[in-house]
């Protein structure tokens, strides 16, 4: 029998993986192998202010649910995960280099992370959201 309630509990560790990919998000456009000159410098300007945005915020996010725990934090984490997966087609560079498959695949990690704590957050009370991390 696997130990499935494992996932049933909201654990610091996940709100640290948070942080963590915040911060590879914001690090990616400077990811070894891009090789990504094909882009002209006004759209990888945006590129970047995209990616660090989303970046920042998925890591404020990630903190703020480490210390006051809330489920508009999980829905906005899952919101920029899907603006993650769907930039490199707005911004025109899913054509080009390797951040054309970092972004949707950190973006997918982001959602899953996030979707993962709203679903072990669903049934908890204010209360109980409170203790969370004490």
């Amino acid at each position: 029998m696997s130990d499935f309630r494992f996932f049933k509990t909201h654990r610091t560790w996940e709100d640290w993986c948070g942080m963590l990919l915040g911060v590879l998000i914001v690090l990616s456009p400077w990811f070894p192998m891009q090789g990504d000159h094909g882009v002209v410098d006004a759209e990888r300007s945006f590129v970047i202010l995209n990616t660090f945005t989303v970046g920042i915020l998925v890591f404020g996010l990630a903190q703020l649910e480490y210390v006051a725990l809330q489920r508009w934090e999980h829905v906005a984490e899952i919101l920029l995960g899907l603006w993650l997966i769907a930039s490199p087609y707005v911004f025109g560079y899913s054509g080009h280099g390797l951040l054309r498959f970092w972004h949707p695949s950190l973006g997918g990690l982001v959602v899953l992370l996030a979707a993962l704590q709203l679903w072990q957050d669903w049934d908890l009370s204010d209360d109980d959201m409170l203790k969370h991390g004490q």
